[in-house]
């Protein structure tokens, strides 16, 4: 999404309500230490790994091209390093190479 179609007021509205999420996140991690609570700060802060992950599971990258029928690029990085390439781009480490002229 275009950043210009958004109006200023939205953002900043949204900016401000993230600073106050962040805001109450950080006092009641402090205050969860403060009272030596750190395995309710354990189990919260494995809840919220969990959520994020399910939460990146699910995204839909719309944003993403689907192209059906492309065809993959040729790599032959892992076959080179086994040493096991065949194709045209094969490199060999025991002959030197001559430098191309301009």
């Amino acid at each position: 999404m275009d950043r210009k179609a958004i109006p200023s007021s939205t953002r900043r509205k949204r900016r401000l309500s993230t600073f106050l999420w962040i805001a109450g996140l950080v006092a009641a991690v402090i205050t969860l230490l403060y009272y030596q609570q750190v395995a309710v700060l354990y189990v919260l802060a494995t809840l919220s790994v969990a959520g994020l992950l399910i939460i990146v599971a699910l995204t839909d990258l719309g944003g993403a091209r689907r192209v059906v029928n492309e065809v993959a690029p040729l790599d032959d990085a892992a076959a080179i390093a086994d040493g096991a390439a065949t194709s045209s781009a094969t490199f060999s480490l025991n002959t030197p190479q001559t430098a191309k002229r301009r």
